[in-house]
């Protein structure tokens, strides 16, 4: 059980989806925790998913992959990011999670030969997880984001579960709901009604809110301040403006500006005035929002493109942000140019990519837009270009060089094509039962893994140490039977497993190429706006010297 007098922010959402809850959960972490009190973030998902790994990332977004391997929600990824430090699997969980949980139980005996029925058992094991959670943490304040909107069947059993907790502890629970006002351009006049039947919904439930954050295109004024405040029940001083800002890390200085911090603290009693030490975090925003900071082009050439430029910030959103980040730290601007590699199967120029000073080619699964790919890497090695891979990035730039450089010519992933003669890539023996046996759902090989790299390589001058760990999302490795051919064909092996079995960063040589390395692992996972990641960086300034 938490531990007594322990406090939690629930943060909901009103009106629609994409208000920007995960940004105000990150936020209100970030604020709390730089006033010096130890917090803990928690993402409520209240789809079946057990977790967000079978997940297709263009309808759901990326999913995030913990230390310890857990496949989330990517609000995850923003939580970590805010609040710098890894996240633990008790700071997540779906309705699927609960469900399962709470059958695995039933099957056991474990509730006595019972009728079990959503309440109360199915709430109590969700109170379960939120007290566990902090708990595990030893938090003195719990912020958890409840996901969908207000008014969602789905979604219902979390808020009834935190309505029994303010019920039980009233003076150490808060509601903040994230809600929209538009403006709807044929009246040009910012509307509160919406926002006024969410909160009605959400008393519905027996909730009511003591926080509103008011997301819109431009600042509340006074008199729409004044109308929610009436119509709502909440204090004026708690309506917190939102207004649209250039930059997500821009919000917890919105928030800073507007006490939200001070608020929250009063409202819980912990009355200890602390100021928020926020001066790194101001010089990191000023840095990735500087739009006369010299440009640096970037192409990222990808998949999962069908769908529309919406879904693009959200199937990649861990490789741009990691862009962004090490780009600030070298008083850059990255300009990112998106290309589904499928067109270069049809017959566009690959010529086009000589305008840009760096190409990524980030993960992904499946046949789609492949040789289009391994087209650009070709390329990108041909012109050193600088290139880099990640995950099937790294694969797809072996295969290449196998096929161009060391003479391999039927050089293929098991993935796309199963019998080829040459598989370089290939799938990992115990992986096989698994998709024998249809177990696709945390099977692969997931969470943190080390990693020794090389003395006289370009991963070893970038980590500036021999010995690395990083995450992984994976079922296909490079083949060993093939390691020796490649290596004498040029290529290194700059990263391997402590086994030497398993090759986690492949790359060529600066005296071959300026900067051409792929990772087996997911660099971007671990890359934070305050704590850049290495390879990122080095990636950026290989690509500013083409510039130059």
């Amino acid at each position: 059980m938490a531990k007594e007098g322990h406090k939690y922010i629930f943060v909901l959402g009103g009106v629609m989806s994409g208000v920007g809850k995960g940004v105000a959960t990150s936020s209100i972490g970030l604020l709390l925790q730089q006033k010096g009190y130890a917090v803990n973030l928690v993402k409520v998902d209240p789809y079946l998913n057990v977790d967000a790994g079978t997940m297709n990332p263009t309808e759901h977004g990326e999913v995030f992959v913990l230390k310890s391997g857990l496949e989330t929600d990517q609000d995850m990824g923003n939580y970590e990011r805010f609040l710098n430090r890894d996240l633990t699997n008790e700071d997540y969980m779906t309705s699927g999670m609960v469900y399962q949980s709470v059958i695995n139980r039933e099957r056991a005996l474990g509730y006595g030969g019972k009728c079990v029925e959503a309440i109360p058992h199915v709430r109590d094991e969700i109170l379960r997880r939120f007290e566990a959670a902090a708990e595990y943490n030893g938090s003195r304040i719990s912020v958890i984001e409840i996901g969908g909107t207000v008014g969602d069947f789905q979604n219902a059993l979390f808020i009834e579960a935190a309505r029994v907790l303010k019920m039980e502890h009233p003076e150490n629970v808060l509601f903040v709901m994230v809600s929209y006002l538009p403006t709807p351009g044929t009246l040009g006049e910012m509307k509160t009604k919406p926002t006024q039947t969410a909160v009605r919904e959400l008393n519905s439930y027996g909730v009511q809110p003591d926080f509103i954050i008011a997301r819109s295109r431009e600042p509340i004024d006074e008199k729409r301040r004044e109308k929610i405040s009436v119509s709502c029940n909440v204090r004026k001083d708690r309506i917190i403006s939102a207004p649209d800002i250039t930059s997500i890390y821009e919000a917890p200085l919105n928030f800073d500006r507007g006490n939200l911090g001070d608020e929250l603290l009063e409202a819980l009693n912990l009355t200890e005035k602390r100021k928020a030490s926020l001066a790194a975090w101001k010089k990191f925003a000023r840095a990735v929002n500087n739009d006369k900071a010299p440009e640096v082009a970037i192409a990222i050439v990808g998949k999962y493109f069908d769908t529309g430029d919406f879904v693009l910030s959200d199937a990649y959103l861990s490789v741009i942000e990691a862009i962004k980040f090490s780009a600030a730290k070298l008083g850059k601007r990255a300009k990112i140019t998106w290309i589904n590699s499928k067109q270069f199967e049809k017959g566009a120029p690959v010529s086009q990519l000589a305008k840009y000073q760096g190409i990524i080619v980030p993960g992904g699964f499946g046949e789609t837009g492949i040789e289009g790919k391994i087209k650009a890497i070709q390329y990108a090695r041909e012109h050193k270009i600088p290139y880099f891979g990640l995950c099937y990035g790294m694969q797809l730039m072996v295969v290449e060089y196998a096929r161009h450089v060391a003479n391999i010519k039927d050089a293929h992933t098991t993935e796309i094509k199963k019998n080829t003669a040459e598989p370089v890539v290939d799938i990992m023996p115990e992986q096989k039962q698994n998709l024998f046996d249809g177990k696709y759902g945390a099977t692969m090989r997931l969470g943190t893994y080390p990693a020794y790299l090389k003395k006289g390589t370009v991963a070893r001058a970038a980590y500036k140490k021999e010995l690395v760990e990083e995450r992984h999302r994976h079922r296909y490795e490079i083949n060993p039977e093939y390691v020796d051919r490649l290596q004498k064909a040029g290529l290194v092996f700059s990263g391997t497993s402590p086994d030497g079995v398993l090759m986690e960063i492949a790359e060529l040589p600066k005296s071959t190429h300026p900067f051409m390395l792929g990772t087996q692992f997911h660099p971007e996972l671990q890359a934070r706006p305050l704590d850049p990641h290495p390879l990122f960086t080095e990636f950026l300034k290989a690509a500013l010297k083409r510039k130059a």
